[in-house]
């Protein structure tokens, strides 16, 4: 079986929509009556519980928010928590942050009174099953630097953590406990790719990874090129996950075709930026998502920023949950000479070239358009590198996806290693400023 909790993962769609209705009149009366920022910004709108009875009328009356009106609440309060905490701060059990890559870092009140109530682990664990990941299995437990410790999931469906630290710099390591503990299940970042990448002249990583039943990425878009390395030259089955809006995860599921929001977590919009108007299925839009199972500090209406595509359509997989195709972010969009160019449309160009092909760039701007596209691009320096031959291959690349003239592309080289250490432990950011 592939479903943990079948009832919930291929629900019809009459109960998805009969329990999303009944969740959504009870967060919006809850944030209504304890929560400061709603209060403060539904009040002066004129939006009173009673009126929503409906999704439509959810949609229609209560407004959008976005990251800096929360953050833009706590630096005028003084509020750590921004204005979303509808519980006593003591009733808490743990605070966790996101990576921080696209500003401050977002910070996540959570109340974990076992693991039903850890929305997070809950979802993650569903994810695991549909890997073939099972009870007495041993697995590569993630540090908990950001979103949280997730060993005590583990433990509750009966795996074996093996408490090892999987960030940078530390893989050579990881791979004797791999080789020694043969593990199911490890989570990779970009980081680790590098790492191991370069590791790989020196071992059989085929044979190493041969005990793992699935892998999963995160933290950002993994490149084709990169992912059918992981398949074919290391033997790996991996599945690729996101961040549903801060309100949980999306995942890939064993068709590798978008990422599912779990329906029981998350109520999905996708909308016209502009007009915050909704959009067909199939159609590109802004996401925007809604807490179903956080009473803690629920995110209400809350733009993502995220460009998606997106269907409510049954899976192949048969799970009912709406999925997800995400495109990029918006503000991530660079107008280079008119011409609009998102990061996802690089990172294909960047990876084609086998010194770069782990796909670490950034797109350096001082503001969304520009007349040139300036891109950092990391290099493998652990072999011998012609820069200014290698610098003007990738122009040539990077112009064809993009569809400029190559002498509207500039590219500065930096190695892998110091590349990374512009980014954090997750990930390096797509768009800088300088």
């Amino acid at each position: 079986m592939t479903y943990l909790e079948p009832e919930i993962e291929t629900a019809p769609a009459d109960r998805i929509a009969s329990e999303q209705t009944r969740r959504l009149l009870e967060v919006v009366r809850l944030a209504h009556e304890r929560s400061a920022l709603y209060q403060g910004r539904w009040d002066p709108a004129g939006v009173k519980p009673d009126d929503v009875q409906s999704p439509a009328d959810f949609r229609r009356l209560v407004p959008f928010i976005d990251k800096d009106a929360v953050r833009a609440f706590r630096d005028r309060t003084g509020d750590a928590f921004g204005g979303l905490l509808c519980v006593d701060p003591a009733d808490l059990t743990t605070i966790t942050a996101s990576s921080g890559t696209t500003g401050d870092p977002t910070f996540f009140n959570e109340m974990w009174a076992g693991l039903a109530c850890a929305p997070l682990p809950a979802g993650y664990l569903r994810a695991l099953w549909m890997m073939g990941v099972r009870p007495g299995d041993r697995v590569l437990c993630n540090a908990a630097t950001f979103r949280g410790w997730i060993e005590d999931a583990f433990r509750a469906m009966g795996l074996v953590p093996l408490l090892v630290d999987t960030w940078m710099g530390k893989w050579a390591e990881v791979l004797r406990v791999i080789e020694q503990h043969r593990p199911t299940y490890v989570q990779l970042m970009s980081t680790n790719l590098v790492e191991l990448e370069h590791l790989a002249p020196h071992h059989d990583l085929r044979k190493l990874f041969d005990s793992f039943k699935a892998v999963s990425f995160a933290g950002e878009p993994l490149g084709a090129r990169m992912r059918e390395r992981l398949s074919t030259e290391w033997g790996l089955d991996v599945f690729v996950y996101t961040s549903a809006g801060d309100t949980g995860l999306a995942w890939e599921c064993t068709e590798h075709d978008g990422y599912h929001l779990w329906w029981d977590e998350v109520f999905l919009e996708v909308v016209d930026p502009a007009t915050g108007e909704p959009v067909a299925e199939g159609e590109v839009g802004e996401m925007v998502v809604t807490s179903l199972d956080n009473d803690a500090a629920p995110l209400i209406r809350y733009r993502t920023g995220d460009l998606v595509r997106h269907s409510t359509a049954v899976c192949p997989c048969g799970r009912t949950s709406p999925r997800v195709w995400v495109l990029g972010r918006g503000g991530d969009e660079t107008v280079v000479a008119g011409r609009s160019v998102l990061p996802h449309e690089i990172w294909t160009a960047v990876e084609s070239v086998d010194e770069t092909q782990t796909g670490l760039f950034q797109i350096i701007r001082p503001t969304r358009e520009v007349e040139r596209l300036r891109l950092r691009v990391g290099y493998d320096a652990s072999r011998p590198v012609d820069l200014p031959e290698l610098a003007a291959r990738l122009a040539s690349s990077v112009a064809d996806a993009a569809r400029l003239p190559a002498e509207l592309v500039d590219i500065e080289l930096e190695t892998e290693e110091a590349l990374l250490r512009r980014g954090s432990a997750a990930k390096v950011p797509r768009v800088a400023k300088s």
